[in-house]
């Protein structure tokens, strides 16, 4: 039985970080993967649809500039779409791949890669099963980062052809002329993004509720949902999805709404998009013990209940992100066979959602704060007033910046909507997780014209030395506090 000082099973995101983290500290490592190295942050999730998000959002450039300039819009084919993205993926699976490979070839790391279903015999053994081969490996120490699939709900016929979920939407084989997406989310709220996007298809997005990402702030999700309607989305709001059949090769399915009245809808293709759940079915023996628990693999810090194995990514009840999971796998080798240099946290993890226009964030937005009773001062300011979103052509979007209500002002978060917003948030992020002030910020020298001028300008207006001032442009600037829940402008 070959022996190992780590064993990770699952090579997406979290588990292939966690074995290179390992080779670092100079350990023997296998990894085992069952299907496709990468997981879902390549294919049927993070690289693919965002490929999708980046070739309909040029389409959708593309066609506001020959409407401009009044010249025909040439149609869009959807194979050749799909190619590049099934392009992309390739590329970057095929980069991870030479890296274990020549990684297994050389004698300065003891790095194994095999194929196939890895299940716990015990605390340390690991049966891997490919085909008709059947062999057991010994461990010190296993990660178990085996990923998640999208939910199915029992009561809809998912049959990734008509009605899928995002493991079938890759295989379609033409842009649908209409689809409904069941879940306003954030994956939802994507993919709705995503085909408006490419002008082809009318897209329905049912909410539960009076407006989609009940999680974001009012300002954020305005923007949005003006821009989805601007492209035809019909959000179907206070609604529920009484009945989803197949007729005829369609959709048929109807909703009931707030007032009790009910409606009927015919779209070619359903896409269901109601959450993840872990891939945990028959990876260890119940003599294991590991414990779970409705929303996964319970852990403290990385670790289970049982010491010498670890569970990361979205096995657990954490934050379910390609940059997350990584951050997990990392973390958990460290504490097998290092010192960590600070705890865990996600506090300042960067998210950014695939939306027009993208939105990025950092720590707290206003609900958030809201929710913990936390008092603080907030600051907003429009694209308009940013010289490189002007000259981009392109002044929707703003940045909005809490700290707190006191003199260090410290940093509770960002977020950023428009052109570039996911490249403006990090300096923010790493202030947060120093528990630092604004002060700084207000003294960087950004580059002319950059995005990022707009966050110092955001810090000046706090420190009452901004360039732009608040009264004099209403409307598009504001500096307020929120104390008690009660806002009052902040007047220098």
């Amino acid at each position: 039985m070959n022996r190992y000082d780590l064993v990770v099973i699952g090579a997406g995101p979290s588990g292939y970080a966690a074995a290179m983290r390992g080779l670092d500290f100079k350990k023997k490592v296998l990894i085992i993967e069952r299907n496709r190295v990468g997981g879902a942050g390549i294919t049927n999730g993070a690289l693919s649809s965002k490929t999708w998000w980046e070739l309909s959002r040029e389409a959708s450039a593309f066609r506001k500039s020959l409407k401009r300039y009044n010249i025909p819009v040439p149609s869009i084919n959807y194979s050749e779409i799909q190619s590049e993205v099934r392009r992309a993926v390739a590329e970057r699976k095929s980069l991870l791949e030479e890296q274990m490979n020549k990684l297994g070839h050389s004698a300065q790391f003891g790095f194994e890669f095999k194929t196939g279903e890895a299940r716990l015999l015990d605390k340390n053994v690991i049966q891997i099963t490919h085909g008709a081969h059947t062999e057991t490996v010994w461990a010190e120490f296993i990660v178990l980062a085996t990923g998640s699939r999208p939910r199915y709900l029992p009561e809809l016929p998912i049959d990734e052809e008509i009605v899928m979920t995002s493991d079938g939407i890759e295989n379609m084989t033409d842009f649908p002329e209409s689809m409904v997406i069941v879940g306003a989310g954030v994956i939802g709220c994507e993919y709705a993004t995503i085909f408006s996007g490419f002008g082809k298809t009318k897209v329905h997005l049912i909410d539960k509720g009076d407006r989609i990402l009940p999680f974001e702030d009012e300002d954020v999700v305005r923007i949005i949902e003006r821009n989805m309607e601007n492209n035809g989305v019909l959000i179907h709001r206070n609604s529920r999805l009484v009945r989803m059949e197949k007729v005829n090769g369609r959709v048929e399915y109807e909703l009931e709404y707030t007032d009790n009245t009910r409606q009927i809808f015919n779209v070619e293709k359903a896409l269901v998009s109601v959450g993840r759940v872990p891939n945990l079915e028959d990876l260890w023996d119940d003599k294991v013990g590991i414990h779970i628990s409705k929303r996964g693999i319970e852990n403290n810090d990385t670790v289970t209940n049982v010491p010498n194995i670890f569970a990361v990514g979205d096995l657990t009840a954490d934050i379910s992100l390609v940059n997350v999971g990584e951050l997990e796998g990392r973390y958990a080798v460290e504490r097998m066979f290092g010192k960590p240099d600070r705890k865990l946290v996600y506090e300042n993890i960067s998210t950014i959602m695939f939306l027009s226009p993208e939105v990025a964030g950092v720590g707290m937005n206003e609900i958030q704060a809201h929710e913990k009773g936390i008092d603080y001062q907030v600051v907003t300011l429009e694209y308009s007033t940013i010289p490189r979103a002007i000259a981009k052509r392109n002044t929707q979007g703003f940045i909005k910046l809490l700290v707190t209500n006191d003199g260090d002002m410290k940093i509770l978060g960002m977020k950023v909507v428009g052109n570039h917003a996911s490249s403006a948030i990090q300096a923010v992020a790493v202030l947060i997780s120093m528990n630092r002030g604004v002060e700084e910020l207000a003294e960087c020298v950004h580059p002319h014209p950059s995005i990022t001028e707009g966050i110092q300008e955001c810090v000046r207006m706090l420190m009452g030395k901004s360039t732009l001032k608040p009264g004099a442009l209403s409307g598009r600037l504001s500096c307020r506090r929120c104390v008690g829940g009660k806002y009052e402008d902040i007047v220098f």
